[in-house]
């Protein structure tokens, strides 16, 4: 469809698991998978707005959902709004938009819910709309995720020999690519908690922060040894891949378990203690599965990108955990990290209106390849 016209201009919406806000990425999509970022935003979400969206999905009605799934969509369609005029680019240029929406129920391989109405962003742009991208791949028995390593595979891997791209958003996820422009041998999934119960942690002990920035109060602490080899001992690290979670495992009260476990078998931690535990426990988790569970014997590279890339404490550790690898971040070779994964969407977007399959079954344990996404009309 876009490819026969040659390239297209579209943005890419991705709202993640951490619920730090909203990112957009105009994007030009050409013939033979060619992608150029050409701006990028990220509009943070305010304190009262992530509650509202924590408070849905604690336990939200249906008229708390219903409400919602129309707010994010003018949310998402103000920050569309916003990166078109940083770009200087009106809507009529716009192929289409495609959003991932706001995750609000994950349970991988059986049910999978993205908020964030499509018919509003139709409304406001007059332009197509690709959404629900996970839908689909649950449907054929798959885990609804990760989804990014199509992108992956097709636009980041190394050219000449295999890599591993790793996102730490709130949680981490991982793909191996043995080289750039093959989908056969991908290694994809989950790795699990990535910043998700990092910053509940700092919020749960300090309130007036909403993250540790720049890892200062980690750096500070010393884990809870203890308590970190009970978290590690949690199911779903032993799993094997394909695998996927959410804040529904590795939440606020997946946060709260880790501060009583620490209360009762370390009296005496600190706060700066609690979060040092909590960093260590992505730091821990991550180079434990990319130790398991990826192909052994090729290139050691791995390319880092999302918020927890942002983190110096957390990078530092993470390449401390990782000997003989070369761990670099994913802006160093590409572009912001930030906008990878709504970089990702827009080409998610992209291989839906080309009738193009958009899921790895290697990653996610679909039946088979899958067009993703429904379209609403402009």
């Amino acid at each position: 469809m876009t490819g026969k016209r040659g390239a297209a201009l579209a943005v890419g919406l991705m709202s993640g698991t951490s619920l730090d806000g909203v990112d957009a990425a105009l994007v030009e999509i050409g013939p033979r998978y060619r992608v150029a970022l050409r701006a990028f935003r990220s509009e943070a979400y305010a304190p009262e707005e992530r509650q509202r969206i924590l408070n849905a999905i604690a336990g939200g009605t249906a008229r708390d959902l219903a409400a919602l799934h129309v707010w994010l969509g003018e949310r998402f369609a103000a920050v569309t709004a916003h990166v078109l005029q940083d770009a200087v680019v009106k809507p009529s240029r716009l192929a289409f938009v495609a959003s991932h929406g706001q995750t609000v129920w994950h349970d991988p391989g059986r049910a999978t819910l993205q908020l964030g109405d499509p018919a509003v962003l139709a409304e406001r742009f007059g332009v197509t709309v690709v959404s629900d991208f996970r839908s689909r791949d649950v449907a054929a028995r798959g885990q609804g995720a990760p989804l990014v390593p199509i992108a992956d595979a097709l636009l980041f891997g190394h050219p000449r020999h295999g890599r591993a791209l790793l996102n730490i958003g709130g949680m981490a996820n991982v793909t191996w690519v043995p080289r750039r422009g093959r989908t056969e041998g991908v290694v994809a999934f989950d790795t699990g908690p990535g910043v998700a119960v990092l910053d509940a942690v700092v919020r749960a002990v300090r309130p007036d922060l909403p993250y540790d920035e720049g890892g200062a109060l980690a750096a500070r602490g010393r884990p809870v040894e203890p308590v970190l080899r009970e978290l590690l001992g949690d199911r779903f690290f032993a799993a094997t891949p394909p695998k996927s979670t959410g804040r529904e495992h590795f939440g606020e009260a997946f946060a709260a378990r880790l501060r009583d476990r620490a209360a009762a078998l370390q009296p005496g931690a600190s706060a700066a203690d609690l979060v040092a535990t909590a960093l260590a426990l992505t730091v821990r988790s991550v180079a434990g599965q990319l130790q398991r569970w990826l192909p052994a014997g090729d290139a050691r590279d791995l390319l880092v990108s999302g918020g927890g890339a942002r983190n110096p404490t957390l990078m530092r550790e993470l390449v401390a955990a990782l000997p003989g690898w070369r761990v670099g971040r994913f802006a160093d070779e590409f572009f912001d990290g930030d906008a990878k994964e709504a970089v990702a969407f827009a080409f998610l977007g992209w291989l839906t209106l080309e009738g193009r399959a958009g899921n790895v079954p290697s990653a996610t344990g679909a039946l088979g390849p899958r067009v993703l996404g429904r379209i609403t009309p402009p």
